[in-house]
Parts: C-alpha cells; structure tokens; sequence
C-alpha cells in the first residue's frame, strides 16, 4: 500500500528542536525524532530493543539517546554504546535507524532499504526557503487513507462546489478540461480559467488588481513521497499570462503540499503556500496561510467525511466521471511504482 523506497517528510524541521524528542507514526512505524547536539537529526525505531518501552520517553544525552526504562543508551546510528552494569553493551541489541536528510525545512526520512537512499532523490520543493519567496510551515494531520487525499489534489474541478466561496469562485474550474501529462514518476495538470470576472474569493482584499483575470493552476504529483507542487496565480486578463508573460501586477503563487502516511486511515499533511510579492509584509503572508488553511479545512472534513462512507460500502465500486482523468492517472502511476518495488524486493 505504502512506497518504501523514496523520501518522505517525516517532519518540520521547527518541530524537532533543542532536546525535545518528537514521536511520530510514519507508514505504520513508530518513529522518534531528535536533534543530535552536533545539529543533525537522528530518527530510530520508537522501541527500546531490550524491553520495548518507548525510547520517546527516554531523554537526549549529546548525540545519543538514552532509553529511560533501564538506561540503555543508543546513537544516532541505532547501536547500542552504553549498557549500565557492562564494560561492552551486550550484542544484538542495536534498534533500527532510518536514512535522514533535512532540507526545505523539512526533515525527510527514508523507510526502505536504506542501500537505496539517494539524498539526491528529494523532490526540489526550494520555493519553501528561497529568500524570492514568503511562505508559513503548516501541517494538518486527516483520518483518512492518504490516496483519498491525492485524488482531491489531482482534481480540481471541486474548487466550484467545495471551496465555493473560499479558493474557487468561479464554476468554470470544474468546466475546464485541464491537460494532463504523465511521466514515469508524476502526473502534470495544467488548468487556465481565461477572462474571470473577478479573483477567487480568498484573494479579494489582499490586493488592488480588479477586473477581468486570467487564473491559472499549474501543479505537479510526484508519486514517489507524495509530493505535490503547484505554479499558481491571476494576471489582468489579455496581457499573456497563458503564453508566459507575467507581468508585474500579476499575483504569483506556488504551494507544496506532502502526504505522509501514518498508517492505512491516517495521514500527515504538510503544506506551505508561498508568494513572491510585497515579501515585505508579514501581514500579507499571515493572512494568505489562514485562508488557505480555511480552503483545506474544508477539504479535510469532506475527505473524512467520505473515508467513513468508504469504509461502509465493501466492496462497492466508486463510478467514474469526465473530470476523474488526472486522479485516475495517478492512482495507476503509483499502482505501478508499488508493483515495480515490489518486484525488485522480490527479486532480490
């Protein structure tokens, strides 16, 4: 159900900070998180090897981190280096590490075979801290299987109805007939909404453009993580914003959003949504991440919503429509990659 061999974000990296241990469930493992004193991040299986308790609960001693049951003390590595009562710990009693990288602000972590973690693999998601761009850390945890979640991402045409009066607007989005492009790793949706009479709603009073727009929604999933990038914005309608021209009224935006799954129902949802004008004003960008939380408030609550029908109906088939194009693509993209890793495992 769940890739193995790719980054995931495991974390903010503001949420594992100074001596604070961070206990997070990620595709059905207990993680620990923590910060070596060295300023790295170290994350280990939450479970002492000698009696199971949760390491959690134990407490950072420089680079290493000491189980609080019976004192057992692990590095950053997962082995053993300090057994109270013994010269040498005893053998066989390391607790599994997992391949970290922190980067964009975020803590990646890497479940799978770790001979295969390639910090040169994660997804560039730069627009998070590059000094062009204001953005705000946000995160909001679902009860919901997380591909319920990517088939929300991959199908806009629910910006008419649910986000009505918040990021949509205009029933023209779910009228559009987007193009969508299909790589080895990623489904690309483009969706131009030429000649708006007005913003969407959550843009109205943040900005002075008025009149005629033409909005676009430009995103991109990679299945491998889950991680979703998206080129948005509005320009005055007719000053060649489709063919690329961004002229300076024009308001630019580009949000990431990641699943993590927790487990098989539950899933972590890490977002920013960055813009790269008036960067000056703090105000602005506040302003902009709580409507933006408003929009995926929403979402939240109907894809829950829609787990517990889901988890009522059996083995009932869901109908298909002309807009599932770009969430069907994607459910068959990461079907394949989840084949082809299992495969390899296989194999070897």
């Amino acid at each position: 159900m769940f890739l193995l061999n790719c980054w995931y974000v495991a974390a903010w990296s503001h949420e594992v900070q100074g001596t604070d241990l961070l206990s997070r469930k990620l595709l059905g493992e207990q993680v620990v998180l923590f910060r070596k004193e060295s300023g790295g991040v170290a994350a280990l299986v939450d479970r002492c090897s000698h009696r199971f308790a949760p390491l959690s609960m134990g407490r950072r001693e420089g680079d290493c981190l000491r189980c609080m049951y019976h004192g057992l003390v692990f590095d950053g590595q997962g082995e053993c280096v300090e057994e109270p009562g013994r010269k040498r710990p005893s053998s066989g009693i390391a607790v599994k590490s997992f391949p970290v990288v922190e980067r964009y602000k975020q803590i990646w972590i890497w479940m799978g075979d770790p001979a295969l973690s390639d910090p040169s693999l994660v997804p560039d998601c730069h627009w998070q801290d590059d000094p062009n761009w204001r953005s705000i850390p946000a995160y909001i945890h679902y009860k919901a299987d997380y591909r319920l979640i990517l088939d929300n991402l991959l199908d806009f045409s629910h910006l008419s109805f649910v986000h009505e009066n918040t990021l949509g607007g205009s029933v023209s989005i779910a009228e559009t007939k987007p193009k969508i492009e299909v790589t080895d790793s990623a489904v690309k949706i483009t969706r131009w909404y030429k000649s708006e009479p007005e913003l969407a709603p959550y843009l109205r009073g943040v900005t002075d453009l008025e009149g005629p727009i033409d909005r676009w929604n430009i995103y991109e999933l990679f299945v491998p993580g889950n991680v979703f990038n998206m080129d948005s914005g509005s320009a005055p309608a007719g000053t060649g914003a489709p063919e690329g021209n961004r002229v300076a009224e024009a308001l630019q935006f580009h949000a990431v959003q990641i699943i993590t799954p927790e487990d098989e129902r539950n899933a972590h949802f890490f977002w920013a949504y960055a813009h790269n004008f008036n960067l000056e004003s703090s105000n602005l960008t506040e302003r902009l991440a709580a409507r933006i939380q408003e929009g995926f408030e929403e979402d939240r609550n109907f894809i829950e919503a829609q787990q517990k029908v889901v988890d009522e109906s059996g083995d009932d088939p869901m109908a298909y429509i002309f807009v599932d194009a770009g969430l069907t693509h994607g459910r068959r993209l990461l079907a394949s990659l989840l084949a082809r890793e299992k495969n390899i495992n296989v194999d070897a």
